[in-house]
């Protein structure tokens, strides 16, 4: 991404786009009762308070009533369902794992197979996105927390802070291929979830060989383990190799949410919350996922910069749009065209 001597000033920054995660799959209710969705009617309760607090993208999933991840997707037609009465204006965007809470204790947390997440196409009403991993990676979430993160809560036991320490997101070459093709025929957005720049690279490829050919939509996920640490040198690695017609989230986890969203909200990029991510303010000190997004409200305040509505998330997101080629796609991202039979030397931005 390019930044001009005035990108910092708001008034030229596109308006902030914040997602809220307030379902937490990785926590059990007790950990955090009192803003951890069980029922129906509270999962729809806490994507309209988000909504109403200024979140505009809810990344979704769902829990039974035994307080476990679901894994199943009638349970998230009957969400979507829901929410699209509910929180009309807000981008939908369901999570690609489904869930990968483990099922009890000493379980593996893992994400469902290859043919399960594939069915997240099929959902009806369709989400306007589904999340997508590149590259089968490490995703050991635990790698990062402090003890303060874990006390009082479900990590505390050895068979559970275990099960996610040895996590990993399947999301191999064909995989990706064949998601990605399922989601545009059922027009769906994928929303690109990537752990470092060789993920990034990987989607460049993805565009440049005409498997993907459309807005591109990106969250860095900071939360170390396998992905790139909340360090602001691989931040802003991360942010120079992404292309000036990408939309940039930026996410992290734990007590590291909150300086990360304040640099994406004063760099025109966008944030991320919500009880997924973390349930810390401070030390022993527990926040909602609704006054986490107050909390990115207020940071966008006090800088100048406007938040924006569902309708305008939307336009921002691209959501509806595809492309017709890949020329078509490199162009609108921003990237260098590519090369011509017998071309020399470097190629440029059209």
């Amino acid at each position: 991404m390019h930044f001009h001597d005035d990108a910092l000033f708001p008034e030229v920054q596109e308006k902030l786009v914040i997602t809220v995660a307030p379902y937490g799959p990785e926590w059990e209710p007790d950990d955090f009762r009192e803003d951890l969705p069980l029922t129906m009617d509270e999962h729809v309760q806490a994507a309209v308070d988000c909504y109403n607090a200024g979140a505009t993208v809810l990344h979704i999933h769902v829990r039974e009533l035994d307080g476990k991840g679901s894994k199943r997707l009638s349970m998230f037609n009957e969400l979507l369902g829901r929410l699209r009465e509910a929180v009309p204006d807000m981008i939908l965007q369901v999570g690609g794992s489904i869930s990968f809470a483990p099922e009890g204790d000493g379980k593996d947390a893992k994400w469902l197979s290859d043919d399960a997440r594939h069915m997240l196409a099929e959902l009806d009403p369709a989400p306007d996105q589904v999340t997508i991993a590149i590259n089968t990676n490490q995703m050991n979430i635990v790698e990062l927390m402090t003890d303060e993160d874990m006390a009082g809560t479900s990590f505390e036991r050895a068979e559970v802070y275990e099960a996610y320490r040895e996590m990993f997101v399947p999301a191999g070459p064909e995989w990706v291929v064949e998601h990605l093709k399922r989601l545009r025929a059922n027009g769906i957005q994928p929303h690109f979830q990537l752990a470092n720049v060789p993920q990034l690279e990987t989607v460049e490829r993805l565009v440049r060989n005409g498997h993907y050919m459309g807005p591109l939509n990106l969250t860095w996920v900071a939360i170390g383990g396998g992905f790139d640490g909340p360090n602001p040198y691989n931040m802003m690695n991360f942010i120079s190799r992404v292309p000036d017609g990408a939309c940039l989230t930026l996410e992290t986890l734990m007590r590291s949410v909150l300086p990360v969203n304040t640099m994406a909200t004063a760099m025109g990029l966008h944030s991320r919350v919500g009880n997924e991510d973390t349930i810390w303010s401070k030390p022993g000190q527990k926040i909602t996922s609704v006054q986490q997004v107050e909390q990115v409200v207020r940071i966008a305040k006090e800088l100048g910069r406007e938040v924006a509505t569902g309708k305008e998330a939307h336009d921002i997101y691209r959501i509806g749009e595809t492309y017709n080629s890949v020329d078509e796609t490199i162009a609108r991202l921003g990237y260098a065209p590519n090369r011509q039979p017998g071309q020399l030397g470097f190629t440029f931005h059209a």
